[in-house]
C-alpha cells in the first residue's frame, strides 16, 4: 500500500499526504507533519486575489524552508489571475501548486470559488489550463460533486486530465455533506478509472485500517489526510508502522518553531486550538480546553500544557 509517488517528474517519498487546511497547515505544523512521515504537504489554501494586491498576510501563507517537496494551494476562479499567481515570485518556491475545486464552504462557493468551479466545466477547464500554462506542476482537489443526485468524480476527473492536470485528489463527498459521513468509495474509484494520472483519496481516514480500506475500494495511488492530522498527527506514523512520539514532545516542539516563525501573539491563539484538538478523548478535556482557551501568554499557555501533556512517570503519557 504504501510506495512512493512519481507526479510528472516529481518524487514523493510515499503516498500518505498532509491536506491543505485552512487556518491549520503552516508551516510549522506541515514540517512536524513531514518529520512524522507525510509524503506530501500543502500550505493553506491562498487566495490568487489575494496575491494579485500585495496582501501581505496572504503571502505569510506562502512560508515553506527548506521543506521538500514543496505544495501550495490556490483558489480562485479568474484564469488570468490564478496563471499570474502561478507565474509569480511567491510561489517560485513551489514544485506543485494545488487547484482548490473542492471547498464548500458558502463563502467561497458564494464567489464563484472552490466547488463551484464544479458547476462550470467550461471555467474550471480554463483555469487549470491557464495554470499549466505558467509551467508549473498544476494539480486539482475537487468533490464527488455538488449534490447527491450530481455525482460527477469520473467526468470531472477526464476534464482535470484533459486540461493538463499532473495529479486529482478526490474527497469522497459532496459538497452538501460538508465533511459528515462516509465516503463515496464507488465514486472515487470511478475517478480513479477515468484517468491515467495519478489519484489521491481523502475523506474518512482517520486511521491505518481506515488508508488501507479506502484503498482497496478505490485503486487510489495515495490518500490524503485532514482532520485525523489535527487530532493526532502520529497518525501518519501509524499508517506508515514508524514508532510514534509522544504528544508532549510533539506539542512544546510545535510551540516553539511556532513562536520563533510568527511571535507571541499568533502563537498564542494558534496552539491553543492544537493544545484543544490534541487533548481530545483525555480525561477532563472540557475542563483543560476551558484553561487552555483562557490562556493569555506563552508562559500561561506553556504551564497549562506541562498538565495537559504530562512527562513520562508524571502521570502517564496522551497516547
Amino acid at each position: 500500500m504504501i510506495h512512493k509517488l512519481d507526479i510528472a517528474g516529481m518524487v514523493c517519498p510515499n503516498n500518505v499526504f498532509l491536506a491543505p487546511l485552512a487556518g491549520y497547515t503552516n508551516h510549522p505544523f506541515r514540517t512536524m507533519c513531514i518529520r512524522l512521515g507525510a509524503g506530501l504537504t500543502f500550505t493553506e489554501m491562498v487566495s490568487a486575489k489575494g496575491l494579485a494586491y500585495g496582501s501581505e498576510e496572504t503571502k505569510k501563507l506562502l512560508y515553506c524552508g527548506e521543506e521538500a517537496p514543496k505544495a501550495a494551494q490556490l483558489f480562485g476562479s479568474d484564469p488570468a489571475l490564478l496563471r499570474a499567481a502561478c507565474e509569480s515570485e511567491d510561489l517560485a518556491p513551489f514544485d506543485l501548486i494545488d487547484l482548490n475545486m473542492g471547498c464548500p464552504m458558502p463563502k467561497i462557493v458564494s464567489n464563484g470559488d472552490g466547488n463551484a468551479l464544479m458547476e462550470n466545466f467550461p471555467l474550471a477547464e480554463e483555469v487549470i489550463s491557464e495554470c499549466v500554462k505558467s509551467g508549473k506542476r498544476i494539480s486539482v482537489k475537487f468533490r464527488i460533486g455538488v449534490a447527491p443526485d450530481q455525482k460527477i468524480a469520473a467526468e470531472f476527473a477526464r476534464l482535470c486530465e484533459g486540461a493538463g492536470a499532473c495529479m486529482i485528489t478526490v474527497h469522497g463527498r459532496t459538497r452538501d455533506k460538508l465533511y459528515a459521513g462516509a465516503p463515496d468509495y464507488a465514486e472515487i474509484a470511478a475517478a480513479k478509472s477515468a484517468v491515467s494520472i495519478p489519484v489521491i483519496a481523502n475523506g474518512g481516514v482517520w486511521s491505518k485500517g481506515d488508508a488501507e480500506k479506502m484503498i482497496e475500494r478505490t485503486g487510489a495511488d495515495g490518500v490524503m489526510l485532514a482532520r485525523a492530522a489535527l487530532y493526532r498527527p502520529q497518525t501518519f506514523c501509524d499508517i506508515l508502522g514508524r514508532e510514534a512520539p509522544p504528544m508532549r514532545a510533539l506539542f512544546f516542539r510545535q510551540l516553539e518553531e511556532t513562536l520563533a516563525l510568527f511571535g507571541e501573539r499568533f502563537t498564542v491563539v494558534f496552539m491553543r486550538k492544537m493544545a484543544a484538538f490534541y487533548c481530545k478523548g483525555k480525561k477532563g478535556a472540557a475542563e483543560y480546553k476551558r484553561r487552555l482557551f483562557s490562556a493569555d501568554s506563552i508562559g500561561a499557555l506553556r504551564a497549562v500544557a506541562e498538565e495537559v501533556f504530562p512527562a513520562e512517570g508524571e502521570g502517564g503519557s496522551h497516547e
